[in-house]
């Protein structure tokens, strides 16, 4: 269970699934009102199981440097980065975000997976003096254009300086807190990282009492406004193959730095042979009909009955009043643009055409 349980039941959580040994609400029974909150007002997010990996001591910058393919020597204490985290063949483990906190801490804020036993494994091997932890910290998200008042009212006006994915050590009336502009949807937020397991409910009803004007409402993060956004869903959008050149992040990889890292040499390889051979993309749908939420499994793409990638979801967008989809595709029809594919679907197969991505 998470810190923030009681809170859901209270607010009445109707679906559940478990993402990082955690429970993690999934919706409160109205999935177009969630969205509609998240889009025009503002929402809370019960997102604890967004874990932490802790690294300290003497060679955490050196370890953090090790485990993650972007350039980290610019980061600044408060500052978080989006990164890359690869196996040895270049293929992407996770997507976390690399907070760099005092004290000499830092955090990887990961997406499902045991990155915790990887970074031990990996620090450990390497000799790194560091300490490698999941601490007591649980993220509370408040997502939604009216978010950065609420979070004003709560912290005071300094916030609204607070730039995306930068952060402050801070607290409320009392509970610690780091306080991050982040959050898994492109409608703006923070995320309330709170380091106290037993509060959680508190801070809850604190976020609640304080929204109340602003319409505020639970919620969870929203499938549709996700892939109308583009972002990517790390174990869904990309497979056990894919590195990160495939899946949109190629900006985060640096293989000009001189110092080492986990797939460093395969990724360098990639390149050296021409690129990538899939990218992620969009596709607009042939069809009235479309799943809710994510498919059960990735869905086959073909062109002249060959395949050619995998759906890895598809939704209504209720702003677009279209069905769109996010798939990984070979790269020569995703570059050549607007191109028809066929897609196998559980209620028939559709066509779709090939588009570029953020949607919005």
């Amino acid at each position: 269970m998470t810190p923030y349980h009681q809170s859901t039941l209270d607010a009445g959580v109707t679906d559940i699934t478990v993402y990082n040994k955690m429970v993690l609400p999934t919706s409160y029974g109205d999935l177009k009102a969630e969205y509609d909150r998240l889009i025009n007002d503002v929402a809370i997010w019960d997102v604890a199981a967004e874990r932490q990996v802790q690294i300290s001591g003497p060679d955490a910058a050196a370890c953090v440097q090790y485990l993650t393919t972007r350039d980290l020597s610019k980061q600044k204490e408060g500052q978080g980065y989006y990164v890359a985290m690869c196996d040895h063949e270049g293929h992407i483990l996770n997507d976390p975000v690399l907070m760099k906190l005092s004290g000499g801490r830092y955090w990887f804020s990961i997406a499902d997976n045991d990155m915790l036993l990887w970074c031990k494994a990996v620090a450990r091997e390497r000799g790194y003096d560091v300490t490698v932890i999941e601490p007591d910290v649980s993220p509370l998200a408040v997502q939604g254009p009216k978010a950065g008042d609420l979070i004003a009212d709560l912290f005071g006006e300094h916030t609204r300086d607070i730039k995306f994915f930068w952060f402050i050590e801070t607290e409320l009336d009392g509970i610690p807190l780091v306080l991050c502009r982040s959050g898994w949807s492109k409608q703006g937020g923070f995320e309330l990282f709170l380091q106290d397991g037993s509060r959680g409910d508190e801070l809850w009803a604190k976020v609640m009492a304080a929204g109340e004007k602003y319409n505020i409402g639970p919620g969870a993060p929203n499938h549709v406004e996700r892939v109308e956004s583009a972002l990517l869903s790390w174990g869904g959008d990309n497979d056990r193959d894919s590195n990160p050149f495939e899946v949109g992040m190629a900006r985060y990889v640096h293989t000009d730095i001189d110092s080492d890292y986990v797939g460093k040499k395969a990724l360098q390889e990639i390149l050296d042979n021409g690129g990538p051979k899939r990218l992620l993309c969009g596709l607009v749908v042939d069809s009235d009909v479309a799943d809710a939420w994510p498919l059960p499994e990735r869905t086959p793409v073909r062109v002249d009955g060959e395949i050619v990638g995998m759906l890895s979801a598809v939704v209504h967008s209720h702003r677009l009043g279209k069905t769109i989809g996010l798939a990984q595709i070979n790269r020569e029809l995703v570059e050549k643009g607007d191109q028809v594919v066929d897609i196998d679907r559980r209620k028939g197969a559709s066509t779709a055409t090939i588009t570029a991505i953020p949607f919005i």
